[in-house]
Formats: C-alpha cells, structure tokens, sequence
C-alpha cells in the first residue's frame, strides 16, 4: 500500500509541473470561462466583499467586468452580449451602491475617480452600440469632467474631498479623447491644457506622474509607483502616444524586475527604492506588486511591448494557480475575485499600432522551465545504492546460500 501511495503522490506531482510547463509556454485563452465566472460571483455579491477589501473594491469589480466585454467585442466577439453585460455593469455603477464611497459634491459630481471612469465605460457602451440616453448622458458627463479641467489650477482633480491622485485624472481626460472620437471633437483644448499641465508637475526622482499629487496645486506629494503607473500607462496612449511611450520606458526600466531570476514582475516601488506596503499595492514579497504585474499586462500590450505581456501573461499563468472547469476558470484557487477582474481586463488589451523591442528577453522561461523539468522527475528518482540494495534483496530472499570448502 506505501508503494502505490508513493507512486500515486508522485504522479500527481509531475502532472502539475507538466501542467505549469505547458502553460508556461502556451497560456491558454479561457475569457469566455473567465467572464462566466466573474459573472456568477457578482450575482453572488462578490463586488459587495470587494468593498470590505478596499474603497473602490465594488466600483472596479463592475466597471473592469463592462469594460472586459467592450474589449471582446471589439475583437469580434459577441457584441449583443457585450452590450447587454457592460450595460449591466453601468446600471449597478449608475446606482447608489456604486456611488455609495464618493463624495457628490465634489467637481465633476462624486469626484473625478468617480465621474472618469463611469464616462469611459459609457463611451466603450456607445462605440458598440448607440443608445440616444447613454449619449445624453455622455456628453453632459464629458461637459461637466471639462468644465472641472478648466476651471481648476491642478491638472489632477480630486477623487475624495482633499485627496488627489493623477492616474483618476488620466483615466477622464482619455475619456474626452474618447468622446471626441465618438462624437463631435470638443475637448482638445482641454487635453492639450492638461498634457502641458501634467509634464510641469513629475515626480522629480522618476520623470513620471507622480502617486499622489496636492489637490490644490498638483505638486508631487508623493513619488511614482506601480500600482498607479500601470493603470495610468493604460490610458495614457490614448490621450498622447508620444508622451505615454516616453513615460512607458521610464516606467520599465525603473520597475520590471526578475525577482529569484525566475520571471518578469514589477516592483511596487523604483529598484533601489523600499517602501511599505498599503491597500494599493497589497502585499510586497521582494518588493513586487500582485496586483501592479497583473495591470502592466495591459499597459504593456498597449504601448506596443507585446514580448513583456506575453511573459507577465505566461508566468501569471504558472503563479497564479489557476483552476479551470467546463465553463469556468479562475485564479488564486478563487479565494480573491476582484484580482480575477483585474487579470482578464489587462489580457484584453488591444496591441499598440507601432510596436516596441521587448522588455523581456528571449531566454526569460529557462530558469523556471529548469524548476519544473526536476520538480518532474524527482518524485521517480531513487538513489543508484537504493535500487541496487532492492534488486540484491529480491535476489537473495528466500535462497540458501552454497557451502564452500576451506582449501587445504
């Protein structure tokens, strides 16, 4: 029975690092399983545990669920269900659950994290398909975000009272962008306002947007890091290719890491640089971000570094324990839904028109193909005196062994 217990242990073993190793080189395309999932945990309140996690933790469960499905749609899949689902999504951000933690008073109304990213959503929903109230909405909502530009010294808004952070900022001023794609161009001064504004005001150390920046001024209060500039080089290219490439370099050159010499990961903070962790970047083992890694996937594919989304993509997929059913599939054995949301927006991102050399190198897999080729085999090797002990101890049981005579 111990054998058959050994061999059995031993087998489940190298069926997962082959596993892992399959995936490593070939990540599997399981949106449609991600979605399901998603899908069904919302329905079961998981933006609701969200909330307990984090002040936005409802507010992204929903709007990157919408956002995913315009993303699918866009690259040919079912735009009826994207539609339906992303509307979905928008009515529970329109409701008060979704505008429960901002402040209405704010300008533009709930503040700017608020107000930019329900408006990009919005403009994702009328790119599909046009709806004469979501364009109502839409443009007073592009009014209002301009308005508050306009009328403010700080490039960066406030997304609660006395509080701003630049990649809220960044995420409405693309939304303008958006809508003058969509609709009659209206904005342009005030990106452009926006754009200088912003350059004035990097953080010094980087030469990127700052974290955190002085609602009144938009003076750095706090350096550059990752869990901010990922999401911010999502949306960047889409208010100016130009600046988002230069900000994309600094950005990789100062961040991505191999942390044990396995895969590409990015730190929280620049190398050379320790901070503490917080409810932005969540925990920092090595002085990498989770949650950081998996949003670079998406900025990566959208500034055109295809070579350093593949391979986030792929050691994501070797880290991240995924569990796949029929219909379903997801990560961290499904114990935290929201980095789920966050995982299959970034891996929808549309590839950038003008691509750059890669940030990861061509040999990356080697060390952690190693780690699983021998997590493989071990389970079946034995030491050559073992094996040479049993095979004598087969041969001799149960055998008499011959007298010999002395010589004389």
């Amino acid at each position: 029975m111990g054998k058959v217990l050994r061999a059995l242990l031993a087998a489940i073993i190298s069926a997962l690092a082959v596993s892992a190793l399959l995936r490593l080189y070939v990540p599997p395309q399981d949106t449609d399983r991600q979605l399901t999932y998603l899908r069904q945990t919302l329905d079961e309140g998981a933006g609701e545990g969200a909330q307990n996690l984090f002040p936005e933790g409802y507010f992204f469960s929903h709007v990157l669920y919408g956002l995913t499905w315009i993303d699918v749609a866009r690259r040919g899949g079912d735009r009826a269900k994207a539609v339906r689902e992303a509307g979905w999504a928008l009515s529970r951000l329109d409701g008060p659950e979704g505008t429960a933690p901002f402040a209405e008073g704010l300008a533009p109304r709930y503040g700017i994290f608020y107000a930019g990213w329900t408006n990009w959503l919005r403009g994702g929903l009328l790119s599909l398909r046009d709806e004469p109230g979501q364009r109502a909405r839409f443009e007073a909502d592009s009014r209002e975000i301009a308005a508050a530009f306009d009328a403010s010294p700080s490039p960066f808004l406030q997304a609660y009272p006395g509080q701003s952070w630049p990649v809220d900022s960044t995420v409405a001023i693309a939304s303008l962008r958006l809508h003058d794609a969509l609709a009659a161009p209206a904005y342009a001064g005030t990106v452009q306002r926006w754009l200088d504004a912003a350059r004035e005001r990097l953080d010094p150390a980087t030469g990127l947007l700052p974290h955190v920046a002085d609602p009144g001024t938009g003076r750095p209060l706090q350096g550059a890091r990752a869990s901010s500039q990922s999401m911010i080089l999502r949306f960047l290219p889409e208010v100016d290719a130009g600046f988002a490439r230069q900000q994309y370099l600094r950005f990789r050159d100062q961040f991505v890491d191999r942390p044990l010499r396995l895969g590409p990961a990015v730190r929280e903070y620049p190398k050379g640089v320790d901070g503490a962790a917080d409810v932005d970047s969540g925990p920092l083992p090595l002085g990498i971000s989770f949650s950081a890694t998996v949003v670079t996937i998406g900025a990566a594919r959208v500034n055109g570094d295809d070579g350093l989304a593949d391979a986030l993509s792929s050691y994501g997929e070797v880290a991240g324990v995924p569990i796949t059913t029929w219909h379903t599939k997801r990560y961290a054995l499904g114990a935290l839904p929201i980095g789920d949301s966050f995982l299959v927006w970034a891996r929808t991102a549309p590839s950038a028109a003008a691509p750059i050399d890669s940030g990861a190198g061509p040999l990356w897999r080697a060390p952690l193909t190693l780690i699983l080729v021998a997590l493989a085999a071990v389970p079946w090797w034995r030491k050559p005196e073992r094996r040479q002990q049993q095979r004598d101890g087969a041969e001799v049981r149960g055998v008499v062994e011959p007298v010999v005579p002395e010589r004389l």
